[in-house]
Order: C-alpha cells, then structure tokens, then sequence
C-alpha cells in the first residue's frame, strides 16, 4: 500500500515542496491541502493596496502548480492529530497521513496590545490587501486636502515599510488627501538590519512624504487613535498592523514542541514527532545557534530540502541538513527599492532606483516561472 503524504499550505514553502515531491517521490499518494484554491506571491501582495488588479498576476490557480497526479483538498487546517496521523480539516473529511509537511503559515503577534487586533487590519492574505486598499479608498473620499485622512502603518518591518510605500503610491496616483505615518517601537525602521539600509528606506520613505515615528511602543489601540507609552495619541481613519508574527492556532493542541504555535524543528525540517516535518513562517528551524528567518526567500530554500528528506525519510535514506543562504534583501517603497548585500551591482552594498526596482521585480518574476512558466512571469512583469 502507497504511503500517504500530507503538504498543509498553499504559500512559497508548500507549493515548493509539493513541485519537489512530485519530482522525488513516484509510489506515494501526494495530498496538497489549504484554505485558498490558489498560491498567492505573498511577498507583492501590498501591491494590492494600490492596485486591486494586481491580483490577476500574483495569484496562481492550484492546477498550475501542482500535477494531475496529486489530490488537492481546499479546507481549512484546524488542527493536527499526530496519535491518529490525522489532518483535521473545517470543512472537508480529516485526512488520514503517513506522513506531513505543515507549512501553513504565520498569524500576526499583537503582543497582547489591548485593541490592536480589534481595530487593525493585517497583511497576511490577499483579502487582507484588498481590505486595506477598499479602507484606504473610502476614508480618502470623506477626507479634503484641508482635513485629510490619516493611515497609520504599526511595524516598520518589511511589510510596514512596503504597505507604507504602497499607500503613498495611491495617494499621489489619485491626488487623495492623506497622510501616512509609520510606526515603530524600537529606535529605527527595519530593526536588526545594516545601517546602510535603513537610512536609504528612511531617506526614501521621507521623500514620499511619509512620517516616521520610532523609539515610542504603542501600548494601546481604539477605533479612533492609538496610543503610546510616552507621546501622544495618534489619530486614525486607518489602521495597519504589521508588528510581527506568531504560529496558526491549528498548531495549538498537536503536541509538538513549538514556541507560540510555531514548530520547533531541527535542520532536517523534522519536528518532536519523526512522521512531521515543518517548514516556512509555520516553523522555527534551526540553523547552529539561532533559526531560519520567517521570509519568502529562507521558504524557498528550504522547499527544496524538505521534499528531499521526506523522500528519504519513505525510503529510510539518512536525511539532508540544511543551511540558509542569505542572498540579500530588496524592499520596495512604492514604485521605488532598495537592496543590501546583493552580488548584482558591483562596490555597492546598499543600492536603490532602477537597478533595485528591477532586481525586486526579477526576484519575483523568477518564481512565478519556478511554479508555473517563463510566459506567465512575462504576463506579470507590468504588475511587479
């Protein structure tokens, strides 16, 4: 009897782990599960907010990614029973496994922030971007140039930063009066990062006109204002947080070892549990004395192995570590980018305008091609 298994999750780490299974594994019942029918390039989904259209491009239809050969269950991920080697699904038949790779995702942290999830939109799904952009819109018809609306942007991380850009692009491409400020806790914008780039994103998103404010925790959200722990409130017709992310609830009662419903899983993708691999924003992967940051690039890696050992791991073959190669990192603002540490522009560790602009947009233009074809990518390149 073939073994069965289970890939939970549709974003950049499942749908490349079920392209690599499919070219690994031959005698195994292939079961793709998620809650949307489509694989979404999450990572220029903020281009949503601007553009609403921008959807036709970033979202691919399951049956392009995936072969005929594999079953595709769309359902909801409500949780994991690894006693029974159970998927439990909300609104579809449990699907029994051998074995599964849970790559579904990441929730927003809210940090326990009274109001915040009440009164903020999120940017996790493309809903979420369209939500944001039809927020935007209404609150920018009810404002004037005299009296404009306000967006406040929580989290001036990657997705703070490009929801920020994104919302000035809107705002200048239909003259809408609005104001745009950026909000972070810690010191500076894109915490953690060289500061090379932080003063270009800092340099480019004041020259968008967009107010940045750092070093001030908000401690508190209403539906009209949030609040802070020393400055004062700051007043809203929009809401976006971006602050951070924690595991998927359906984690909650798998009884794997996980931090916040995201598993803990050692560089094998292997979780507590040896028939459970984990891998992308749904997983805390070792890497020597720290883990895989929770990005579109570390997922694309890491697909490729995951599928790999659990090939092996059906055919008792001792599994494949893994290490992140950190390839750079490009953000965009807007119709404008910055790149750090990239190997495409000679003597620049930190370089912006064209050569960025169209470094972002081959980046994503290439995995298009990855999951689907050179001639869709091409179709997508207007949008990127």
């Amino acid at each position: 009897m073939s073994a069965t298994v289970a890939v939970l999750g549709a974003g950049y780490a499942g749908a490349g782990a079920v392209q690599r299974l499919e070219s690994e594994l031959d005698d195994v019942d292939l079961v793709w599960i998620s809650d949307t029918d489509y694989h979404l390039v999450l990572h220029e989904s903020h281009r949503c907010i601007r553009d609403p259209e921008v959807q036709d491009s970033i979202v691919i239809p399951i049956d392009e990614v995936k072969s005929p050969s594999t079953t595709f269950v769309h359902s909801e991920v409500t949780g994991l029973d690894t006693d029974a080697q159970l998927v439990e699904l909300g609104d579809a038949d449990d699907v029994e496994y051998d074995y599964v790779l849970v790559a579904i995702g990441s929730a927003t942290a809210f940090y326990g922030i009274p109001g915040l999830a009440e009164h903020s939109h999120t940017l996790k799904s493309l809903d979420d971007a369209l939500s944001i952009h039809d927020d935007v819109a209404a609150a920018a018809a009810d404002a004037t140039h005299d009296d404009p609306a306000t967006v406040v942007v929580g989290g001036a991380g990657l997705s703070g930063i490009q929801t920020a850009g994104e919302v000035a692009e809107y705002r200048d491409e239909h003259d809408a009066p609005i104001d745009i400020v950026l909000v972070e806790a810690l010191d500076e914008i894109f915490p953690g990062q060289d500061p090379s780039i932080q003063r270009a994103l800092r340099k480019r998103l004041e020259a968008r006109g967009i107010e940045i404010l750092t070093g001030d925790p908000i401690t508190e959200a209403t539906d009209e204002a949030v609040i802070f722990e020393e400055g004062d409130d700051l007043h809203f017709d929009v809401l976006v947080w971006t602050g951070g992310i924690s595991g998927r609830d359906a984690m909650e009662d798998s009884g794997l070892d996980n931090e916040h419903n995201r598993l803990t899983a050692d560089d094998t993708f292997q979780t507590s549990d040896d028939r459970v691999f984990a891998i992308g924003d749904s997983a805390l992967v070792a890497q020597d004395d720290d883990v895989a940051p929770p990005t579109a690039q570390a997922a694309w890696q890491a697909a490729e192995v995951a599928g790999v050992n659990l090939a092996r791991t059906i055919e008792g073959r001792p599994l494949k570590s893994w290490r992140y190669d950190d390839k750079g990192t490009v953000v965009s603002i807007g119709e404008d980018a910055v790149a750090h540490d990239v190997d495409v522009v000679p003597f620049f560790d930190t370089f912006g305008s064209v050569p960025a602009r169209l470094l972002k947009k081959t980046i994503a233009a290439r995995w298009i091609k990855d999951v689907t074809s050179w001639r869709r990518a091409k179709a997508a390149w207007p949008d990127l």
